[in-house]
């Protein structure tokens, strides 16, 4: 046998099985409270490289601990960002795709239909219509690699020549998550470039018309356009650009639109919120991460490509250890960033498989309706406040009196509920984020009531001066 062998694998899988259905059946309730780190444990995590291991059944259970004494997303009162729910055949299909270990970079078989075909389905599910696409690691390295396409468009042979001294720009919501300014910084468009465009109105839209006036002085001035960024889902309120509006003013000056629908985007393929995602179909990109509103586990995001040609253009190579044969489809290495690409397809392709689209929007839909059961529980108590209306998913609240950063900890510190601390409109507050499948209308209620519980022990906010 094998140095590295386990001795005894049916007690191990045994073991792992054990602690699997203990995991899922505790996340099927709220508990009371995050446990806290014990001495002995940390202990245990400060020691030093050990020489000789122990048994695996006592390590998976050390391991264990661990992972209780964390902050876990898939409990159904975690609110706080955008957390992955964990979704159980996600969990599986992760196990089995590590076992096989499989490399989707050059020709892998069976396993590039199943990445293609997924990106097919998730095209599908939220109506952006016939495309290309692959996978990636999240939301970040999708938003990138979907920009330097947008580069070398605007700017032929930036790839092999580089800027050569030419000034770039980006376009995006005030409220765009910071991906898009990362990805300004890695692409030498700079920081400064990227044009953060107000936004208008109760939606908390990117203004259509600042944005055309943008590109348009941008050109006069000598600086190239390379891409409009519009955001279906905003990280902070879940606010949805004007992406009808967005694809016209692209189109009529030659400018890519990406959508960054990382969070979002899934919401488009329910009835209550569909409307609202008009004109993706016009995108000439868009990203959807499924660890967030598709609740299979972390990483899985999908990039979607209108032209996926557009990919082969700006990542292709030629190398003497990968062979290209003429009649293969191109491979992943020349598409993407990535040479080293697990199978992360897998668990999304198992979600669908398993349960079907019509599951995966019932649960969206059930997400959506948590949000407005929280915001009608936010106006009808005396004590609490929208800070603007939700849109999809997050709710944005505050107490009218209390310290509210303060409440923010005071509330992660009991952890009942796990709510993350926001700014709108420059003012504290809390924010909620419904993307768990396990969370029910109890929980929600929970959330008003141990909010407002903390509050009545808490300082009151000092008086503005």
């Amino acid at each position: 046998m094998s140095l590295l062998a386990l001795e005894d694998r049916e007690a191990a899988l045994a073991a792992l099985e054990r602690l699997l259905l203990a995991s899922w059946r505790g996340f099927d309730r709220a508990r009371d409270g995050q446990p806290p780190i014990s001495g002995e444990l940390r202990e245990r995590l400060e020691r030093p490289l050990p020489e000789r291991g122990i048994d695996a059944v006592a390590a998976l259970e050390l391991a264990d601990r661990v992972l209780d004494a964390s902050i876990e997303q898939p409990r159904p009162r975690y609110l706080a960002y955008v957390g992955s729910s964990g979704l159980e055949i996600g969990v599986l299909g992760d196990a089995l795709m590590a076992a096989h270990d499989v490399n989707v970079a050059v020709s892998a078989g069976g396993a590039d239909l199943v990445e293609r075909q997924v990106v097919r389905w998730v095209a599908e599910l939220v109506g952006f219509g016939p495309c290309g696409g692959v996978t990636t690691s999240g939301g970040t390295l999708a938003n990138l690699t979907a920009l330097t396409a947008a580069r070398e468009r605007a700017v032929p042979g930036a790839r092999r020549r580089g800027l050569a001294g030419r000034r770039l720009a980006l376009y995006c919501s005030a409220e765009a998550h910071y991906s898009v300014v990362r990805a300004a910084e890695v692409l030498g468009i700079g920081s400064e470039h990227v044009r953060a465009i107000p936004v208008a109105g109760a939606r908390r839209a990117m203004d259509p018309q600042a944005c055309a006036a943008a590109i348009d002085a941008d050109r006069a001035a000598g600086i190239v356009p390379v891409a409009v960024v519009a955001t279906a889902g905003t990280t902070l309120t879940g606010a949805v650009d004007r992406l009808d509006a967005l694809a016209g003013v692209c189109a009529a000056r030659g400018v890519w639109l990406h959508v960054d629908g990382a969070y979002g985007l899934p919401a488009a393929a329910t009835e209550t919120a569909g409307a609202l995602f008009a004109g993706l179909d016009r995108a000439d990109s868009a990203t959807v991460d499924a660890h967030k509103w598709l609740f299979v586990p972390k990483a899985c995001s999908i990039l979607l490509m209108r032209d996926p040609a557009a990919l082969h253009a700006t990542f292709s190579h030629q190398e003497a250890y990968i062979p290209h044969m003429e009649a293969e489809e191109p491979h992943a290495v020349d598409q993407t960033l990535e040479y080293s690409r697990p199978l992360r397809a897998l668990k999304l392709w198992l979600a669908f498989t398993v349960h079907g689209a019509a599951a995966v929007r019932a649960a969206i839909e059930g997400n959506l309706r948590h949000a407005r059961l929280l915001a009608g529980l936010v106006r009808d108590h005396p004590d609490l406040e929208l800070a603007c209306e939700p849109v999809l998913s997050a709710v944005c609240f505050r107490h009218r009196t209390a310290d509210n950063a303060r409440l923010v900890a005071a509330v992660q510190a009991d952890a009942r509920v796990y709510l993350a601390g926001a700014h709108v409109d420059g003012a504290d507050c809390l924010r909620a984020c419904f993307v768990n499948f396990r969370t029910t209308d109890a929980d929600v209620a929970a959330t008003v009531d141990v909010v407002a519980e903390l509050a009545a022990r808490a300082a009151p906010r000092p008086p503005a001066p």
